[in-house]
């Protein structure tokens, strides 16, 4: 398996040239933010304008990045200050159990008539679609009380990393906790359409079934959306 490497970086905000443009580096809205992070980490790896995407990240709290990544981030900007990055090699054996933390673009794909290939769904709009006479909103939300609405949430977010985790050398002693489910909108070009996609908070205990295919699963990260912070599942050590 090739070298990771696990990085914190902390945008900088000790200049008066950076405290200018922190409405730009981090607006208010969440897609917004979400779409500027996006870049941001970009410009840490970005050295060729064929380079592809070779690493995971996701954002702890405004400014405060973890990311994976196949090389040492390198930030020629001065925007950020990064730890010393660490080797990512985590000692793994079949029935270690894991605490994790990971957020997901949770979808599903629903086969088409007459094509080869399905088209992929969001799993709580999937879900939705299926209750008889519950349409969902734009926002994701239905007129489902709210308590059945988190129930929903919480039972297609399981399913979905079940399914995840029977493909990903991992299995799920205990069903994970779904924290938050929100629907993002990422402002594209006049002529395409916004990007919107939904992203789930998961939180539990894993156990290792295939340490070799787990941490392949690790590098690669789950679901979809991870150019846009998705993706990455954080570990350690369940006691």
């Amino acid at each position: 398996m090739m070298s990771l490497y696990l990085s914190r970086a902390r945008l900088r905000r000790d200049s008066q040239a950076l405290s200018a443009l922190s409405s730009l580096l981090l607006p208010h809205d969440a897609s917004a933010q979400i779409k500027s992070g996006h870049h941001l980490i970009w410009a840490l790896f970005g050295d060729t304008p064929e380079r592809n995407r070779d690493f995971l990240w996701r954002q702890e709290e405004p400014g405060n990045f973890y990311i994976l990544s196949e090389r040492p981030p390198a930030d020629p900007h001065g925007l950020f200050e990064i730890d010393e990055p660490r080797p990512f090699e985590p000692n793994l054996r079949p029935g270690d159990q894991l605490e994790f933390r990971l957020r997901a673009n949770a979808t599903i794909s629903r086969a088409l008539p007459g094509q080869k290939r399905g088209k992929r769904h969001d799993v709580v709009m999937d879900a939705l679609h299926h209750i008889p006479g519950k349409q969902p909103s734009e926002s994701g939300k239905s007129t489902l009380r709210a308590e059945a609405r988190l129930a929903l949430v919480q039972d297609a977010g399981a399913a979905w990393l079940t399914r995840q985790a029977q493909e990903r050398g991992f299995s799920l002693p205990v069903p994970p906790r779904v924290d938050s489910y929100d629907t993002v909108v990422i402002p594209r070009t006049l002529q395409q359409k916004p990007a919107t996609f939904g992203v789930m908070e998961f939180e539990g205990i894993l156990t290792v079934t295939d340490p070799e295919l787990f941490l392949t699963s690790l590098r690669n990260g789950l679901g979809r959306a991870k150019s846009f912070g998705c993706g990455l599942m954080l570990i350690r050590r369940a006691w």
